[in-house]
């Protein structure tokens, strides 16, 4: 450690230089990760905020909750099975809504909840749980002017709702949601089928999209088997079989990783020069007894005291844009990501430094010095 601080205190621009790629290399990785983390969770809130444990869909819906569509026949024989407290119908249906009076429309999703258990949300505004006719929605719709008491008009079917509350962090596929009870979504499902005559149809009006269940694996299972034409999904499964949510998670993994491999070589290409332009103090320090592990670790603290520092202020960087984001853009940087983060990069950092390690351990003393002389 006394041989790598007395070194980068002597060539202070060269360690600046460096110090300055890895502060916006790590910015710019903390930035796309906390990005990711904001799309990510702005795509499924709804469904990973719920405390169920998995979700039953009906078979041959390829995981998608919005192509299910299961009876209250399966309701109840899921009950049957889990017990009554441990399932819960849940309604799932992407719409425009446009609010009486105003000429905008907003895209949003319909969740139909049992609001007297445990999938319904806590209200953050608003006082009693939504009747017939009334509707929960997400804080986001007070941006379009939505307030207790709005009239939202469903532009499908015509059906209209009054807000009775608003919730937070409730939204599907990027757009806001709308809670309503079952019997409002049963009213719902009628008039849609009554518009489009002729659809084929599996239950009066009451059918539902899918069954959220408190179930370990092992129960899970058991329901599926004893319940013919259903498949048990997990809540994670649930998630990534939203539209558009792996493809988008997939591109930003992928420039989180690409930005991981360029520091790690960017990183290495400059230690790698600076150790080829040392090999004759190289040479001369072993000549003098200094041992190849010490001169190794030497290089390898250069690297991780650039990369501790250079972290920490892309750390209070990105603290400080986040601050400045719009409440519109999606960003998340929770604690336990933010060390995975920063210990991946420090890693990495160390794997750019093996090169200068690899290269300290061939120098050859008598050699360095001659060329030195020569």
């Amino acid at each position: 450690m006394y041989l790598a601080l007395r070194e980068m205190r002597f060539s202070k621009g060269r360690y600046i230089l460096i110090g300055v790629i890895m502060l916006l290399v790590g910015f710019l990785v903390m930035f796309v990760t906390g990005l990711a983390q904001g799309l990510a969770y702005d795509n499924a809130a709804s469904v990973q905020n719920m405390s169920a444990t998995h979700f039953i869909l009906e078979q041959g819906a390829e995981h998608r909750l919005t192509r299910s569509e299961l009876s209250p026949q399966k309701l109840d024989e899921v009950r049957e099975t889990a017990g009554a407290g441990q399932a819960e119908p849940l309604g799932v249906k992407m719409t425009t809504v446009v609010q009486d009076g105003e000429p905008g429309k907003v895209d949003v999703t319909l969740l139909a909840v049992d609001t007297h258990g445990w999938l319904m949300p806590r209200l953050t505004e608003g006082s009693g749980l939504p009747g017939t006719g009334q509707v929960v929605v997400d804080e986001s719709l007070m941006e379009q002017g939505v307030k207790l008491g709005s009239r939202l008009v469903d532009q499908a079917s015509g059906s209209e709702w009054i807000v009775a509350g608003f919730v937070q962090n409730e939204s599907f596929s990027h757009t806001p949601v709308i809670l309503m009870n079952m019997s409002t979504w049963a009213l719902l499902e009628s008039q849609s089928r009554s518009q489009a005559a002729g659809s084929p149809s599996v239950t009066d009006g009451s059918a539902f999209n899918a069954i959220a269940i408190k179930a370990v694996d092992s129960e899970a299972e058991s329901i599926q088997a004893q319940v013919p034409g259903t498949e048990v999904l997990t809540k994670s499964q649930a998630v990534s079989a939203i539209p558009g949510y792996k493809e988008e998670q997939g591109s930003l993994l992928m420039m989180i990783v690409f930005l991981f491999v360029i520091s790690a070589f960017v990183l290495a290409v400059f230690f790698y020069v600076m150790t080829i332009q040392k090999t004759s103090q190289y040479g001369v320090l072993k000549a003098m007894g200094a041992r190849t592990a010490y001169l190794a670790g030497s290089a390898a603290a250069q690297v991780l005291i650039l990369s501790a520092v250079s972290l920490v202020v892309s750390i209070v960087l990105v603290k400080g844009f986040e601050a400045m984001l719009p409440a519109s853009m999606p960003f998340r940087l929770h604690l336990p990501v933010l060390l995975l983060t920063c210990l991946a990069f420090i890693l990495m950092s160390l794997a750019g430094s093996l090169f200068s390690v690899w290269k300290i351990a061939r120098i050859n003393a008598l050699e360095a010095i001659g060329r030195a002389a020569a």
